[in-house]
């Protein structure tokens, strides 16, 4: 499931639960392993299990019966309500040459977590959690220039949260878009945006090629999913290579 060792083993259970349910093992109303299998099976005590099924329903993943068990929730979605624009599409049907290149990724631990991105995803401190690990991954972060014909277009910051898609990070995101491979994992419930008008810092400036302070178009969006954050993100564009439009 590509996870820490150090990952507690509440989180185990439920990155292996959200791997069963995503790969299409565990279907939309069918009953899962019970408390005392899933015990046996990671070899903890069902109170661990307990807090894992507890959190997974909480975010509205699993529904749990007095009686009967925990099953897969029926969710209201089946696939995104959310409009998410693809760049890559985009670029393409005008046709351009695209290409993305991935400048950086990182894995975000409760070390190097700061306040903002706490607030946005909504991460409880390590104290307030008893069985805490400073080192288990809390988001990915990575971040992509996208180029049409060798004109560096848009540069994409996005955080996401590593407890829910555990193996974002293996992606090549210069083949795979983000936000493709994001509906494609987990259904976007909902999400807000908005739009305002930046001047580049120094390295928006160097990502896009253009100078220091220049305007930009800066999008910045939150999805959700299941009632929680899944990912922010923030697409700087060069003021005068880009536009957004639609039809009303």
């Amino acid at each position: 499931m590509g996870v820490s060792k150090t990952t507690p083993a509440y989180q185990r259970i439920k990155n292996a639960i959200l791997d069963n349910i995503h790969s299409g093992k565990w279907q939309a109303g069918q009953a899962i392993s019970t408390e005392m299998a899933l015990a046996e099976e990671f070899g903890v005590s069902r109170m661990t299990v307990n807090r894992a099924l507890k959190e997974l329903s909480e975010e509205r993943v699993l529904e749990r019966r007095q009686g009967s068990g925990t099953f897969v929730a029926q969710q209201q979605f089946n696939h995104t309500f959310v409009e998410v624009r693809n760049i890559a599409e985009d670029l393409k049907s005008a046709n351009h040459k695209y290409q993305a290149k991935v400048i950086s990724k990182r894995i975000i631990t409760e070390a190097t977590l700061d306040d903002d991105l706490r607030h946005k995803f909504n991460i409880k401190a390590v104290a307030d959690e008893p069985t805490g690990d400073t080192t288990e991954p809390l988001l990915y972060e990575v971040k992509i220039v996208h180029i049409a014909d060798g004109q560096p277009i848009q540069f994409e910051e996005r955080w996401v949260d590593a407890r829910r898609v555990p193996h974002f990070m293996e992606q090549d995101f210069s083949r795979v878009n983000t936000s493709d491979y994001l509906i494609e994992k987990i259904p976007l419930e909902r999400g807000s945006y908005t739009i305002q008008a930046l001047a580049a810092p120094v390295d928006i400036a160097n990502a896009l090629q253009i100078e220091q302070a220049s305007p930009t178009l800066v999008l910045s969006r939150k999805t959700f999913s299941a009632g929680q954050v899944l990912t922010v993100v923030k697409m700087w564009h060069a003021g005068d290579r880009y536009q957004f439009a639609g039809e009303l």
